[in-house]
This record gives structure tokens, sequence and C-alpha cells, in this order.
């Protein structure tokens, strides 16, 4: 079991199907990259603020501190959601879905409550028009 920072990061092996869909241990499915995808909502309202991704290390630190930590693809580092902007994610429920190769968790955002690094209070602030060949994004409202 590797450990950082004293927070363990081995999580159980990949079981049978049964075990790992009607089991009650988590037993993550990273992808080839070591990466599990990680939507992440407002606590309160419900909103997507955004979607990323989560190394063992992230996901166990997440677990352990009760707050978001990310693995950033593009700079191929640990990412403390928060930690420079101030808007750190408080972890209010975290689940996993039926395969384990997904998490949601519900968040509480600190700071001025945006959570976009664009200063949006959601990363999904653009509409994509159904039915429309052109593609236009139209922005939201939130």
């Amino acid at each position: 079991m590797s450990e950082t920072s004293g927070i363990a990061t081995a999580f159980a092996s990949r079981g049978t199907t049964a075990e790992v869909e009607e089991g009650e241990i988590l037993m993550p499915a990273f992808d080839a990259n070591g990466l599990i995808t990680c939507v992440t909502t407002h606590a309160d309202t419900g909103e997507v603020l955004m979607v990323a991704h989560m190394n063992a290390e992230a996901l166990a630190r997440s677990i352990a501190t009760g707050e978001a930590w990310y693995w950033s693809r593009s700079r191929q580092t640990l990412w403390h959601k928060g930690d420079t902007s101030g808007q750190l994610q408080t972890i209010v429920d975290m689940r996993v879905d039926c395969d384990q190769d997904a998490i949601w968790i519900k968040v509480r955002v600190g700071g001025d409550g945006g959570c976009c690094h664009t200063g949006r209070r959601s990363c999904f602030y653009r509409s994509v028009a159904l039915g429309d060949a052109s593609r236009q994004l139209t922005p939201t409202k939130t």
C-alpha cells in the first residue's frame, strides 16, 4: 500500500461483478492513465459545477480530508481545488456509480462561490442549440 503524506492511496483490487456492483467496498476502476472521472455538483442546488479527473492519490486525499482534490491532466500534477483561488470545495457527499468507474461529489464552494477557472460559478456556462447544424454556443444565465 503506497502512502503520500500519511494518506493511504491504495484501494481494494477489483472484485467480481457482484462485488463491484453490490458490495460495500470501494474498488474504483481507474482507466489506462490511472484516472477516474469525477462529476462535481453544488450540494444545495444540484447545479453541475465541473467535471474533472482523480488519480488514486487525489481520490484518497478527497476521502481523507473532505475537500476536493483532482489530477490536472494539462499540468500533470495533483490539484487541491481552491488552494490558490480560495474556492475550496468542501465535500458534503461522495458517491460512486454502479461499476465504480465514475465518482460524483456534492460540494459547497468557498470564496466567491465560483468554480470555473474563467471566474464563472460553473464550468458549464454555454448551451449548445440542439438541431442547429451551425453548432453555435450560447452563454447561459448562470
